[in-house]
């Protein structure tokens, strides 16, 4: 099977616009004082950096709530 492309056809309906997309990168004025807030509220991320390595997922799940747990108990 050959597939060919007709460039000069005419398109004759377009359905629907595209948007601009803002840049998600962008900083939004509020978002910064709302993450120290939620980070002074529940406090930092409890778990260590670093590479872990599990032998199944339900390990993995096991020892990622044991360090949630334990940081929020200190």
């Amino acid at each position: 099977m050959n597939a060919s492309i007709n460039i000069e056809e005419v398109i004759g309906k377009t359905v629907g616009r595209r948007r601009s997309v803002r840049d998600p990168l962008a900083v939004v004025p509020g978002a910064i004082a709302a993450s120290e807030q939620w980070r002074a509220a529940f406090g930092g991320v409890g778990i260590r950096k670093g590479v872990y390595r599990f032998k199944s997922h339900e390990e993995a799940n096991a020892s990622q709530l044991e360090q949630l747990i334990r940081s929020r108990s200190k």
